[in-house]
């Protein structure tokens, strides 16, 4: 009888398991460099910002996040957007932009400035001056319905996968900056906590297994 109830007990604890990593398996985090300089006069020293995609279940999350006192202007230089990005199989009603102050929205059009080459989608803010008289710099948060990081990140044709239009904190100058290849590929912590709970429930399983194999 004890042996009946390890074994089913190991069987609940590898179900577990596989419903654990099955969970676990799609959720992670990507990051890319704001790195690529195209400000008219230079924007300073790269990296200029960064661009954080998290999946979400169904949805991916955007962070857009600048430093060293870099902000986000809209300029010609970037077809009056503050942040460009391109989606397979994204269309605009997908994208949800968070509260923000000053306001944000999402477009879609033919988005292409400043040899960044063309995107579908931007983030702008229709009450903001262009250029440095409607600088702001707390982060870009969206999202985006429907879709994975993949979809969304696909380089144009002339490899850029992101542009942000910034007034650099250096410099003074304005233009937009872009990012071309990732920096990690990482779990988000609760994919991680769920990881490490199924590698546990490997060693308890193993454990009564072996008890059960000597009659304990």
């Amino acid at each position: 009888m004890r042996n009946s109830n390890g074994m089913g007990r190991g069987l609940l604890i590898a179900a577990l398991l596989m419903v654990g990593l099955a969970v676990a398996a799609p959720a992670y985090a990507i990051s890319y460099d704001l790195t690529s300089d195209h400000c008219t006069g230079g924007c300073g020293t790269a990296p200029f910002g960064t661009v954080t995609l998290t999946q979400n279940v169904g949805n991916v999350d955007f962070t857009v996040h600048l430093i060293n006192g870099n902000s986000f202007v809209k300029s010609g230089a970037a077809d009056l957007q503050n942040f460009k990005f391109n989606g397979n199989g994204v269309v605009l009603g997908d994208i949800t932009v968070d509260a923000h102050s000053p306001v944000l929205v999402a477009a879609t059009g033919t988005f292409n400035g400043n040899g960044t080459g063309a995107f579908s989608f931007g983030i702008n803010c229709p009450g903001c001056g262009n250029g440095g008289s409607g600088d702001f710099a707390n982060d870009i948060v969206f999202h985006v319905a429907n879709a994975t990081i993949a979809d969304l990140t696909v380089p144009n044709a002339l490899g850029n996968v992101f542009v942000a239009d910034i007034l650099s904190g250096t410099t003074g100058n304005t233009g937009p900056v872009d990012a071309t290849t990732p920096n990690n590929n990482v779990p988000e912590p609760a994919s991680l906590l769920l990881l490490g709970a199924g590698l546990a429930g490997i060693g308890i399983w193993r454990r009564k297994a072996v008890k059960s194999a000597e009659g304990v």
